[in-house]
């Protein structure tokens, strides 16, 4: 409700009178009832119309700035997102609150890996920089030209970023960890330029798993593909959750007719099963 009436009463503030057009359902159910509460705003008989009117200016903008301290500002739109959205709202997820930027925990399997901000001279020595420290981020944007000629794989989960034995042989490429969801910074960057030579998606094989790859199919076609561990099928029979597949079926039946037809056996066998398997089983015997 109060997001509804500080909507009105700004596009009410500063104006002389507005047509009751001007507003939402919503908004004039809001401002009629603070009308009635304050008697700071009245709904008058305009020509063929009715206008809402500021009868008290300062009551009005004593509301108005208990509820949206902004008006008592110049300009907030050199600031952050999250703090235009205090001053709008005192709260800095009142609306869109994401942040621009995107930096994600990225480290290099494989000594040659290199990371180049397209044809300027920038580089990120990412095989160095996991040698040293063990891993690194990067600020991420849309725009930006950063790209890699070795594969990007995406992992879910910590212990495949932390560990990486678990890889094909011989494989030289980054790795990047990104925490149960697909950012939508990170799936609009890796959608506005070709990042590596291939993206490889390891999700857990679950509902939320095959949701995050379709998002990414969807976006990158044949540019991407999901990674199948050797041993799946005898995998997901032996340590494969009913919990988890109960839990994310939801998203699964969202997901399945967005995937390509090589997923086919394995969503096949996870709904004739009802298991799903995290993707730590990489490590256990089939």
């Amino acid at each position: 409700m109060d997001r509804t009436l500080r909507a009105a009463l700004l596009k009410l503030h500063g104006q002389a009178a507005l047509p009751v057009s001007q507003f939402t359902v919503a908004q004039r159910s809001a401002l009629d009832r603070f009308a009635r509460q304050t008697g700071a705003v009245t709904c008058q008989r305009q020509g063929r119309g009715d206008v809402y009117r500021v009868s008290d200016p300062q009551l009005f903008e004593v509301h108005l700035s208990a509820l949206s301290p902004k008006v008592e500002m110049q300009s907030t739109h050199d600031l952050p997102v999250r703090a235009q959205h205090i001053a709008l709202a005192r709260d800095s997820k009142a609306g869109s609150h994401q942040h621009d930027c995107y930096y994600p925990l990225l480290k290099a399997v494989g000594d040659q890996v290199l990371w180049r901000q397209g044809t300027d001279a920038t580089e990120l020595p990412l095989s160095k920089l996991t040698r040293d420290f063990g891993a690194t981020s990067l600020r991420i944007e849309a725009d930006d030209a950063w790209q890699t000629g070795q594969p990007l794989w995406l992992v879910e989960n910590q212990a495949l970023f932390d560990r990486t034995d678990w890889l094909p042989a011989g494989t030289q490429a980054t790795l990047l960890y990104y925490g149960g969801q697909l950012d939508g910074r990170l799936l609009a960057w890796l959608a506005r330029h070709p990042r590596a030579s291939c993206v490889v998606h390891f999700p857990d094989y679950d509902g939320v798993g095959l949701a995050n790859f379709a998002r990414l199919y969807m976006l990158l076609g044949e540019g991407c593909v999901f990674w199948l561990m050797p041993g799946w099928q005898g995998k997901l029979a032996r340590y494969g959750s009913q919990r988890l597949w109960q839990d994310t079926f939801a998203e699964f039946s969202r997901a399945v007719s967005q995937l390509p037809d090589d997923l086919a056996a394995l969503t096949r066998y996870m709904r004739q099963s009802g298991l799903a398997l995290e993707q730590e089983a990489v490590w256990l015997p089939a």
